[in-house]
């Protein structure tokens, strides 16, 4: 009887199963590189996100293992994990057991779009828009510098930073780091740490006839917060406010984006002068003042002028703020008292700031107030930002209490008033009668007017050219000014 033959094939069992459809995506290609700054896993969390986001990975469309993706990637295995997690952390992949890692199914349908075409200024244009005060606000960008390099001669509003003790603020810092009682790492009164309160009333008192207690101080982010509480607590739409002319430009825009109506007045030899400003808008409700140092002049308010807009002030019910930003720089004789130490009937409210004695990063100012406007500061305060950071206000408590804060000045006092006389020498060595120097007395700054037949716009040119930071009395003036001059204030440095 014939056999039959059968012939038996050998096929494996993995050939038994379905095929795994082929990966559309090349994980592979995906790039990550070892030297760049940001973490392996955030660089491949973020690859596999805009792949996702762009549909270039489908959903429920399978990835790669954690341990294939890292032999192809030639990365760790913990990498692909860590980048995984984030990714099934937000939403972005899923996991089921037995199935693998997915792309998440319920992705909305907008995140897997290609990312829209650029918008078109006519586009944006049918957006929302500003509202008034920010289109008002946004055309003060030219007033925003960041520099993006070491100060430069004569740049404004900058004191001597080589003359910081940063060895004593770093000692203070490490030692408050270890014995600052936990509690304190919290929130602070809004009007300020205690303890710094406490010390800048005392220093006040001593050193510029201010009489307050701690709690008449206000603790602020600087003389940029100060005023602009000022103008929103104590002025109302269309009320007017006097302003030196020159004068501090950005008050007279914090005045103006407040609703006010600012009335520039002209400074001569004495201050503010008065008597213009009775002419101009006798009512006003309130006058900003740099009495001290006059901002750009340099010039010092006389004693009988401050008598006189104190009386002004008594007479129309109205404040004055009292800009002492740099009133402890004196060089001919002792520091002037403050006004506030005149007044015994709460018309003026005192302001200072450490940025222009300490360094600008601090943002550390200060208003003294009478002590019926205490808690609109403080609610102020607290709508605004709460507080300024506690570990700050600590440290500078310890700078001032300690006797370092005083030891400063004296040196800075010293050493900028010896740089003025070089800076005047040089001006007169190279320039003789081509330029007037004035407000030598006091201060950080100090003007310089362009003689006669002398070209300013020339002069600013020129200086640009030379790398020296100026700034024109212009900029400072409500109107052109009769003389231009530049203030080639700050430093005091020579380079």
């Amino acid at each position: 009887m014939a056999r039959t033959k059968i012939h038996l094939r050998f096929i494996p069992w993995c050939h038994l199963m379905p095929r795994r459809p082929p990966e559309r995506f090349a994980f592979d290609a995906l790039q990550v590189d070892p030297c760049a700054d940001q973490p392996l896993y955030r660089q491949l969390e973020q690859r596999l996100r805009d792949a996702i986001l762009a549909g270039q990975l489908k959903p429920a469309e399978r990835v790669p293992s954690t341990r294939r993706l890292a032999a192809d990637l030639q990365v760790s295995r913990n990498t692909v994990s860590l980048a995984y997690a984030q990714l099934l952390s937000e939403g972005y992949l899923e996991a089921e057991v037995g199935s693998g890692t997915r792309v998440s199914r319920h992705l909305p349908d907008d995140l897997l779009q290609a990312s829209p075409a650029p918008r078109t200024a006519a586009s944006a244009a049918v957006g929302p828009r500003l509202s008034r005060r920010g289109s008002s606000v946004a055309a003060l960008g030219q007033w925003i510098t960041l520099p993006g390099v070491p100060p430069r001669p004569f740049r404004p509003h900058v004191p001597a930073l080589d003359l910081f003790p940063r060895h004593i603020w770093r000692r203070l810092s490490q030692r408050r780091l270890r014995r600052m009682p936990w509690y304190e790492w919290g929130q602070v009164p809004p009007l300020g740490y205690p303890p710094l309160r406490e010390a800048i009333a005392e220093y006040l008192g001593i050193s510029r006839g201010v009489r307050c207690t701690a709690e008449q101080v206000v603790i602020v982010a600087g003389a940029q917060q100060a005023i602009d509480f000022v103008a929103r607590l104590l002025l109302d739409d269309g009320e007017a406010a006097w302003i030196e002319d020159p004068g501090y430009t950005p008050a007279r825009h914090l005045f103006e984006l407040a609703g006010v109506e600012v009335v520039p007045v002209p400074v001569d030899g004495d201050g503010l002068s008065v008597a213009a400003g009775e002419q101009l808008r006798a009512d006003a409700r309130l006058a900003y003042v740099t009495p001290s140092c006059q901002w750009p002049t340099g010039l010092t308010m006389s004693l009988p002028r401050r008598l006189e807009l104190l009386e002004w002030a008594r007479c129309q019910s109205a404040w004055i703020l009292e800009d002492d930003y740099n009133g402890e720089y004196r060089y001919d004789g002792r520091p002037l008292p403050a006004i506030h130490g005149l007044a015994d009937d709460g018309h003026v409210i005192y302001m200072g700031t450490f940025s222009k004695v300490m360094f600008p990063g601090l943002r550390l100012g200060y208003l003294v107030v009478p002590d019926q406007l205490r808690e609109a500061f403080r609610a102020a305060r607290w709508m605004a930002d709460r507080h300024s950071p506690p570990f700050e206000q600590a440290i500078l408590t310890d700078f001032i209490n300690e006797g370092h804060f005083a030891r400063h000045l004296r040196r800075m006092r010293t050493a900028c008033a010896a740089r003025q006389q070089a800076l005047v020498d040089a001006l007169d060595r190279h320039l003789g009668g081509a330029v007037e120097v004035v407000g030598r007395e006091s201060g950080l700054q100090l003007l310089v007017h362009a003689g006669a037949g002398m070209d300013a716009r020339r002069l600013t040119t020129a200086a640009q050219k030379a790398g020296v930071e100026f700034h024109p009395l212009s900029v400072y003036a409500a109107a052109e000014p009769e003389r231009e001059g530049m203030s080639p204030a700050g430093l005091m440095r020579i380079y």
